[in-house]
């Protein structure tokens, strides 16, 4: 059931991710050349302080460290929408990261850059499970 969960929760990311690159084309009208696909990084922590004030300090870390590199064509963090309490909805993660790249040599520069280390290695003790989603959307 929680692979359910989390494929549904993935497949949702995804169209809304899909939406807001598309703008208000249609994904089907835009004619995009092959090898343009854009990289979706998702990321969902599950922190061993769950605490509001913890939630909120990897939110703000996200910000200052993960925001505005280059290539970034979308970003968002923030933590778990607590209201949705579905079959199909996953609790186990705090917080969520949500960054899209213009192209996966985009993606690999951020992932070595010194700011993004720079946010692992001042977050990752409060990090009980990390959990990462990269995939290709048009």
């Amino acid at each position: 059931m929680l692979r359910l969960k989390a494929a549904v929760s993935l497949v949702t990311v995804a169209c809304i991710v899909t939406l807001a690159l598309a703008g208000s084309n249609p994904p089907a009208a835009r004619s995009l050349e092959e090898g343009t696909e854009k990289v979706v990084h998702d990321v969902y922590f599950t922190l061993k302080d769950g605490s509001s004030s913890a939630r909120s300090a990897l939110v703000a870390a996200c910000y200052k460290y993960l925001k505005d590199h280059p290539g970034v064509v979308f970003f968002a963090a923030g933590t778990r929408a607590e209201d949705f309490k579905r079959e199909v909805n996953d609790l186990s993660f705090d917080v969520s990261l949500h960054v899209v790249f213009q192209t996966k040599a985009d993606h690999d520069r951020y992932q070595v850059n010194e700011r993004h280390q720079q946010f692992i290695r001042e977050n990752q003790g409060n990090w009980g499970r990390v959990r990462v989603f990269d995939s290709y959307v048009k």
